[in-house]
C-alpha cells in the first residue's frame, strides 16, 4: 500500500516564506563558509536573493533580523559573534554617548527660537551619537540600537542648540486599530505595509521650555519625512502611525497637530503568544499623507464612517 503523502509546513519569517529543505540548504551553505561574519552572511544573502530597496540599497539590516529569528525559532547555526576592535575604530557597546551634559535652560516663545534647523543625523555623525544618546538618558522608552529602515533627527534653534530629537523606523507588523483604520487585510497589509513609518521616537530635551513647540515639530516632521525616506530607503511613506502610552501621556501635541487617535491596544508586545495583557495600554495615532492614502495603500474601498 503507498504510503500518505505529507507536505510539511512552510516557515514564514519577516514576510518570506522557507521550505525546510529550504532551511537545511541555506545551512549548508553558510556551513561552507566558516570565514564569513555574521553581517557577511546577512551580505551575501542579500546578493543571491537580489533582496535591495527600490534604489538599490541591499537590505542588511531586514536580512540580519530574518537570520536572527531563523537562529531562534528553527535552531539555524550562525557565525559566532564576532568582539574584536576593527583597526582604527572602536567597539561600539551601542551607548555611544553616556551622561551627556545638560546645556542650559532654553526658555523662550516660539518665534525667539526659529528659524528652526532640522539635521538629518547620518551614520557615524556626532548629530547621530548625541541624538541616540540623547533619547537614552531621558526618554522614558529608553532606546538600544535602531535598525532596519529608519531616519533621526536633532532639531537646533537659530542659535544651533539642540531642542527635539526625532526617530522615525519600520511600522509594526502588526496593530488591529491601525489595520481597521486603514482597511487592511494580513495580505493587503503584507504587500503595502513598506508605506507606513513609526514615529518610535519624540523628545524633546528635559530643559528646553519652548510653549507649543512640540505640536510645531510634528508639523514640521510630516512636511519632510516622505522625502526624506524616498531619498535614503527608497519608499514612498503615505501614513505615519505612533504610540503613546496612556497612563503617561494624553497625546496632546499629537491631537494639536490633528493626528487623529483610532483606538488603544490591547497591552500585548510583539512576541505575544499567551494572549494576555503584559504591557502598557497605548493610544494609537495616525497621519495620513495623501488625501488617496487607502488607495495607496491597496484598499479599494472603504466605507466612511460619519
Amino acid at each position: 500500500m503507498l504510503g500518505r503523502m505529507t507536505t510539511e509546513p512552510k516557515i514564514r519569517v519577516q514576510g518570506r516564506e522557507l521550505s525546510r529543505e529550504e532551511l537545511r540548504a541555506l545551512q549548508e551553505w553558510i556551513d561552507q563558509h566558516p570565514e564569513w561574519s555574521r553581517h557577511g552572511v546577512a551580505n551575501a544573502l542579500c546578493e543571491r536573493w537580489g533582496w535591495r530597496t527600490p534604489k538599490g540599497v541591499p537590505k542588511n539590516f531586514a536580512c540580519r533580523e530574518l537570520l536572527l529569528k531563523l537562529e531562534r525559532r528553527y535552531g539555524l547555526r550562525l557565525p559566532r559573534l564576532r568582539t574584536e576592535c576593527r583597526p582604527g575604530r572602536a567597539w561600539s557597546t551601542g551607548r555611544e554617548v553616556e551622561g551627556l551634559a545638560e546645556a542650559e535652560a532654553v526658555e523662550a516663545g516660539l518665534s525667539a527660537v526659529q528659524p528652526l534647523h532640522w539635521v538629518r543625523a547620518a551614520y557615524g555623525s556626532a548629530e547621530r551619537q548625541r541624538a541616540l544618546g540623547y533619547l537614552r538618558a531621558h526618554h522614558y522608552l529608553g532606546l538600544k540600537r535602531p535598525v532596519g529602515s529608519h531616519l533621526v533627527y536633532v532639531v537646533q534653534d537659530r542659535l544651533g542648540r539642540d531642542l527635539a530629537v526625532h526617530l522615525v523606523g519600520a511600522a509594526a507588523w502588526q496593530c488591529a486599530p491601525r489595520d481597521r483604520f486603514i482597511g487592511w487585510t494580513s495580505s493587503v497589509r503584507a504587500a503595502h505595509l513598506q508605506r507606513v513609518a513609526n514615529h518610535s521616537r519624540f523628545l524633546v530635551l528635559p530643559w528646553v521650555r519652548v510653549r507649543h513647540l512640540a505640536s510645531h515639530l510634528l508639523a514640521g516632521l510630516r512636511r519632510r519625512v516622505a522625502r526624506d525616506w524616498w531619498e535614503v530607503h527608497g519608499h514612498r511613506l503615505v501614513l505615519l502611525e505612533s504610540f503613546v502610552e496612556k497612563m503617561r501621556h494624553a497625546g496632546t501635541s499629537y491631537r494639536a497637530d490633528n493626528w487623529r487617535c483610532v483606538e488603544t491596544t490591547q497591552g500585548r508586545t510583539r512576541q505575544d503568544k499567551t494572549h494576555r495583557a503584559v504591557a502598557p495600554l497605548k493610544t494609537v495615532w495616525v497621519y495620513p499623507l495623501g488625501v488617496q492614502f487607502r488607495q495607496e495603500l491597496g484598499v479599494a474601498r472603504f466605507p466612511e464612517v460619519a
